[in-house]
């Protein structure tokens, strides 16, 4: 190590949890912008993404992770296997967990994989959303997690209001390896624009539909071009797996698809300073979550055998 960088520390931390827990909303108040996408619906994240904080001193290298779950389709067991894979790369684990609720089956499944683990790297318990539980019972929820998963440092935290993440840092700080940072101290996620654009129309998609309908939307980016430095057109493809969902998509004389439109856009502009001209298209690819071609298609490729 240069002595110009004696003492600086670096590592990954995996965010982990079950779908829905807050944990790319915790993400981005780390890093203090918006680098992942979010929805209030499950299953939000797909694959995994870095989120990169570097100061003089150290460079934590978050991945945050698809929600840990019971699979049901091969879409399933890919975003399964992208936090697993999460779990064996990191130096520190962050388990977030949503105290308004006991924990699940597929906190149990989270619990039994990492006590599985041959080398468990430390874990730290974040009981997230605590502003919307009372303190009695935090207590009560706090001693059910914790006796899932023994050995654990825990924090309460609320990541929509920001409360208790710095104590989370800290104590990640401490637990990172002495290092020479991976990355760029300027680069803040492994994705590139096209790749964030991605996720942000699924963003769009699932804050806009409801019930199982934003699930079996896939989406495809065809074009990304550049039109000068603060202009682009993006051209993408929502894939649905029936005709009744393509309906639903598109909307009364294309008001949904519209809507989409809107909100992914001012989300990409807000992330790339540019302005933004994004055309939406809708296709029918039967069961595409299931069949292993239309799944690389959309940049989910499975590790097979």
């Amino acid at each position: 190590m240069s002595e110009l960088n004696a003492g600086f520390r670096s590592g990954f931390v995996a965010v982990i949890g079950r779908p829905n827990v807050g944990k790319s909303t915790f993400l981005n108040k780390i890093l203090k912008q918006k680098v992942a996408a979010v929805s209030e619906k499950p299953q939000m994240t797909r694959k995994q993404q870095l989120g990169i904080l570097t100061t003089d001193s150290m460079q934590i290298i978050f991945i945050d992770t698809p929600g840990m779950h019971i699979a049901h389709h091969k879409l399933g067991d890919f975003m399964n296997q992208m936090a697993e894979m999460a779990l064996n790369d990191a130096d520190v684990l962050i388990w977030i967990v949503d105290t308004t609720f006991l924990p699940t089956q597929e906190d149990r499944l989270i619990a039994d994989r990492i006590n599985a683990m041959a080398k468990r790297p430390p874990v730290l318990l974040a009981l997230n959303k605590i502003d919307l539980v009372d303190k009695d019972l935090l207590e009560s929820r706090e001693r059910y997690y914790t006796e899932l998963l023994p050995d654990m440092q825990v924090f309460r935290i609320s990541a929509e209001l920001d409360l208790g993440i710095d104590e989370v840092l800290t104590a990640v700080t401490s637990l990172l390896p002495e290092g020479e940072p991976y990355y760029d101290a300027e680069q803040v996620t492994d994705l590139y624009e096209r790749d964030i654009a991605i996720e942000l129309i699924r963003e769009a998609v699932l804050n806009h539909l409801s019930e199982e309908v934003p699930h079996a939307v896939g989406v495809r980016l065809d074009e990304y071009k550049d039109r000068g430095e603060d202009k682009a057109y993006l051209m993408a493809t929502l894939f649905v797996e029936r005709e009744s969902q393509k309906g639903i998509v598109i909307g009364k004389q294309g008001s949904m698809i519209r809507a989409i439109g809107t909100a992914a856009r001012q989300e990409i502009e807000a992330l790339t300073g540019r302005q933004v001209f994004l055309d939406l298209r809708v296709k029918v690819h039967k069961n595409w979550r299931n069949n292993p071609d239309a799944l690389k298609l959309m940049g989910y490729s499975t590790q097979e055998g």
